[in-house]
């Protein structure tokens, strides 16, 4: 029985050595106050599964609250998971101010840029406000920048199906990192010239990666964009913002 024991122990210390290393501690936030996405749940699984792999603690939640909580602090990057309308109020406002200012990281996707319109800093932040869009369809990427965490594995242009957002008050500041091609599908706005659908920056202290895919189920099952968002989220937690390729 001794024996027993000590073999089981032995064999359980790898794991609990490895439970103990972590990179970083994240939240994701995935609350709405207006169109609700079905891939949210999807999404949440897609983020447990990088965690998993790549050794970092996730917490979900989707009470707007922690913003007004010290608790907020003990995490290093917010992954704004598909939020909608205006879910801030003052208090979570100037929560989320201290965090960034502290330089945390944020992470958005998909339509964190469909979040608090009437919060200037927050679209600044974020980088762009949610237009409008066509049906879901396939169009051609553009890799602009392929030296990020986000975009070292991604071709220089490649297909991919997904809602396609229209912006507005886009932020210029930010450095894009990904476009989609506006001649490879029915944008919906035959203006549409220039069409940066992810990108990143610092901001107010802190580091913002935000891409606009992941609208469909199958974004959060497919190796591309799971490490498409890995990057990210690595640059925004660990404030790496370039690796040498």
């Amino acid at each position: 029985m001794r024996k027993l024991l000590i073999l089981l122990l032995t064999s359980l210390l790898p794991v609990l050595g490895m439970a103990q290393h972590f990179q970083f501690k994240a939240i994701a936030i995935s609350t709405t106050e207006g169109f609700r996405h079905e891939s949210i749940e999807s999404g949440v699984e897609g983020l447990r599964k990088l965690a998993k792999e790549n050794f970092f603690l996730l917490d979900h939640t989707e009470d707007i609250d922690i913003f007004a909580s010290e608790r907020l602090h003990e995490y290093d990057v917010i992954i704004l998971l598909n939020t909608t309308g205006e879910i801030f109020l003052e208090p979570h406002q100037e929560g989320f101010k201290k965090f960034v200012r502290d330089g945390k990281g944020v992470v958005g996707i998909h339509s964190a840029t469909d979040t608090a319109y009437e919060w200037e800093w927050f679209t600044k932040l974020i980088g762009a406000q949610f237009s409008s869009h066509p049906e879901i369809q396939t169009a051609k990427v553009k890799t602009k920048d392929n030296s990020h965490a986000s975009t070292l594995h991604l071709p220089a242009e490649w297909l991919w199906t997904d809602e396609w957002y229209n912006f507005k008050n886009f932020n210029e500041d930010v450095k894009v990192l990904l476009e989609v091609d506006p001649e490879s599908y029915d944008t919906g706005d035959k203006n549409i010239t220039h069409h940066p659908i992810a990108w990143h920056h610092e901001y107010d202290g802190g580091r913002v990666f935000y891409t606009a895919l992941g609208h469909v189920n199958h974004a959060y099952q497919s190796q591309t964009f799971l490490q498409h968002l890995m990057g990210g989220i690595w640059y925004a937690a660990k404030g790496r913002e370039i690796i040498s390729r």
